[in-house]
């Protein structure tokens, strides 16, 4: 088989990411349904403006530290507006804290992880890591994970994962698009993008999605495009596609 170029996304394709998000911002709507009780705001609603205020920031300039913490802040903001209810100092101080906790997480790997990696390794497959993110933040996360001995320097960290990114680095690096995937669990930044730039694509859908990756894909994919459950069918379904296409199969 010849030898593939497959880039990995690292937040929820390699490593657990949402559920971490989801579980401080339960705590964020436990504080604000306590603080702004007698104001009967159903949490949902909460929830879902501080959802809408994270996704414009995200939008509007990628993905970066503070939007998440600051999103809190704006939810607060926008509910002390709504209801006159006084702004506390401390409470915009507890609530920024606790935003920032979700970068401190210990990591948590996908099931299979390593055991993939290790078996494309081996197949002779040169392996990327395409994140997005801040970059200190993401290579803590590589360098926790173990992650290192199999990206090695081939590690690309960008504040907006898009098309016209994903075009720069396979023309910086010169890939050949017929033998060069992309791997992630986001049909807006890994899927859309790949398909956009004539590379094979393998969408791993997330156990717990955000708002942020539900987009229509409205691009026909030039070669393989697949949809897989875990990690394990990975190295499978390269090989069998890679298999079909070689003259004379």
């Amino acid at each position: 088989m010849k030898k593939q170029t497959i880039l990995f996304d690292l937040d929820d394709t390699l490593i657990y990411c949402n559920k971490f998000f989801d579980l401080v911002i339960e705590q964020f709507a436990d504080l604000m349904e306590m603080w702004f009780h007698t104001y009967h705001i159903p949490v949902d609603e909460i929830k879902k403006k501080q959802s809408e205020i994270d996704l414009g920031r995200v939008l509007q300039s990628g993905f970066a530290p503070d939007h998440f913490p600051e999103s809190f802040v704006d939810t607060y903001d926008f509910y002390t507006d709504l209801t006159g209810r006084p702004k506390l100092e401390e409470e915009v101080v507890r609530l920024l804290e606790l935003g920032r906790s979700v970068y401190g997480h210990s990591i948590e790997p996908y099931p299979q992880m390593n055991e993939t990696l290790s078996e494309l390794q081996a197949q002779g497959h040169e392996l990327h890591l395409y994140t997005g993110g801040d970059p200190a933040i993401q290579m803590r996360k590589v360098t926790e994970a173990g992650l290192d001995r199999y990206f090695d320097n081939r590690i690309h960290v960008a504040r907006h994962k898009t098309a016209e990114f994903l075009e720069s680095l396979i023309r910086s690096h010169q890939f050949d698009r017929k033998s060069t995937w992309m791997i992630g669990n986001s049909l807006r930044t890994d899927v859309i993008p790949a398909l956009k730039t004539g590379i094979h694509a393998i969408f791993m859908p997330a156990l717990q999605e955000w708002s942020f990756n539900n987009v229509e894909v409205d691009t026909e994919p030039q070669g393989a495009f697949f949809t897989l459950a875990s990690l394990s069918e990975i190295p499978a379904a390269i090989q069998g596609y890679t298999q079909t296409e070689a003259p004379g199969a």
